[in-house]
């Protein structure tokens, strides 16, 4: 079940709605999709079993918590060998701060997304997380401005 085409129509609406508030209940769930309470219990440990959902997640407003600045700093590898790639991860996962890592095509090799407080803790978590890995050739920083959207939805 883990491409859309193995989802149907309800287990696709139980998805959309689940995506908008993860803490309904199964009979709420289930009457907002018109089935049964049972079904959509059923339906829901398949859903986690074939790994197309996680567990349910509160979603954190970062500048209520003090990390209103979104950085996102593209990275340059002096090396693409394995035991480098694995470092790199290895780095990049245990630094909270860092919240995304994607691997990209073009001329960089990584893309990061930090939520931080300012400008210091941006300096402090590249010059000790990020550029201090030997495999790292570079980086370029680009703030943004405002959110102007920002959803953890996935289309279903």
């Amino acid at each position: 079940m883990s491409d859309k085409s193995s989802l149907d129509g309800l287990d696709a609406r139980m998805l959309a709605v689940l995506q908008k508030d993860a803490s309904l209940s199964v009979a709420d769930l289930a009457e907002r999709v018109a089935s049964s309470p049972a079904t959509c219990w059923r339906r829901l440990r398949a859903l986690e079993a074939d790994g197309v959902i996680g567990p349910p997640r509160r979603l954190v407003d970062p500048a209520a918590v003090g990390r209103g600045m979104d950085a996102f700093v593209q990275v340059r590898m002096k090396s693409q060998d394995a035991a480098s790639r694995a470092s790199f991860a290895r780095a990049m996962e245990a630094e909270s701060t860092i919240v995304e890592v994607y691997a990209i095509s073009g001329d960089w090799d990584y893309l990061l997304h930090l939520l931080v407080r300012d400008i210091a803790d941006l300096d402090d978590i590249l010059m000790r997380r990020v550029l201090e890995q030997d495999c790292v050739a570079g980086t370029s920083t680009i703030f943004a401005l405002r959110r102007v959207k920002h959803t953890a939805v996935v289309p279903v």
